[in-house]
């Protein structure tokens, strides 16, 4: 009898391919938007299993708490602002079109009001790189370049902890305990290292593939492996 491919349990969902979301500090998110400049303080600065980079919680003076990834630069204590004509400083928020070109930002909102979504990640920021009536282009940290909406909101600065990525593991089991933390699989095996009833590429003592490994969009879900409907494959 066959065996689901990995691709194919972890569409199917359970609790082997679940994220422990229980175990995180919480959802990121932006305060009620407002017209008015609204006074926050940051409380705490904490560590989430969920997220790369530390998050600072702010309670803002209408009430409202926020978690947001911490910029380079704040502290607990400090003093930001959220709104239309907030002071530009690290930590703020405010719309795109009142950004001037060359800001960078991060927490970058894909639709208006709906909370961050874009430049999440440790060390992550995007530029301002030029600005019109309805849109703004922005530079992301891909570089590829970007028109959002001009009413979207994001955060000044460049988010804190940045160089993680290139600090070596040393020993596979740290990886293997950063990944359990978040249930990740780990190790990954490469396909034509297993059997034949685990992937597609897997089978014999070879290390050829022996198939081709680009996909058409419409095959069945048990061969979609490999290069699933590239534009182009090969050396530029």
């Amino acid at each position: 009898m066959g065996k689901r491919l990995a691709q194919q349990a972890r569409g199917a969902g359970g609790p082997r391919y679940l994220a422990p979301s229980h175990r995180y500090f919480g959802k990121i998110s932006y305060p009620k938007a407002n017209d008015k400049i609204m006074r926050g303080e940051i409380i705490d600065i904490v560590d989430s299993v969920g997220h790369t980079e530390p998050l600072m919680v702010v309670k803002y003076e209408n009430g409202d708490e926020a978690l947001l990834p911490a910029p380079i630069g704040i502290k607990v204590g400090q003093v930001v602002f959220s709104g239309e004509n907030a002071p530009l400083q690290p930590g703020a928020i405010m719309q795109l079109k009142n950004v001037p070109a060359g800001t960078p930002v991060c927490c970058i909102e894909k639709i208006p009001q709906n909370g961050p979504e874009f430049v999440r990640t440790s060390g992550g920021f995007a530029l301002i790189v030029s600005k019109g009536s309805d849109f703004v282009e922005v530079k992301m940290p891909s570089k590829r370049m970007v028109k959002i909406s001009s009413a979207c909101r994001v955060m000044i600065g460049v988010i804190a902890g940045g160089g993680r990525t290139e600090k070596p593991w040393v020993k596979g089991g740290k990886k293997a305990i950063a990944m359990a933390a978040r249930n990740k699989r780990f190790p990954l095996v490469s396909g034509v290292a297993q059997n034949s009833i685990d992937h597609k590429f897997g089978g014999s003592h070879r290390r050829s593939l022996g198939v081709h490994t680009s996909t058409k969009r419409g095959t069945p879900p048990g061969r979609k492996v490999g290069l699933l409907w590239p534009r182009r494959t090969g050396k530029r």
